[in-house]
């Protein structure tokens, strides 16, 4: 029997958050929560309607940026480029 990581609500609510984005790849996920695509794929069944899990799963299914080595070289990052700027724990457009 394999060995499954517990996670607080917090973490989880960020895997979900992160696994429904568009532009995030598993292998973000992966890098943050040390958990596999696999893995990812559980908590989303587990975490979820079956309905919205049969939903997530047809928009995942082969989407170039769902998955690090279908994304075009350029797109090397985990944020959005309009996502804010932080900067020593604050956010930069404030003073």
């Amino acid at each position: 029997m394999k060995e499954t990581k517990e996670f607080n609500e917090r973490a989880l609510d960020r895997i979900i958050e992160m696994a429904w984005e568009d532009r995030t790849p598993f292998e973000a996920i992966t890098f943050q929560f040390e958990i596999s695509e696999q893995e990812v794929i559980e908590i989303m069944r587990k975490e979820m309607k079956p309905s919205s899990f049969r939903m997530w799963r047809e928009r995942v299914q082969g989407r170039a940026t769902k998955h690090a080595k279908l994304r075009d070289s350029e797109m090397d990052r985990f944020k959005s480029s309009r996502q804010k700027q932080i900067t020593h724990n604050k956010i930069s457009k404030r003073k």
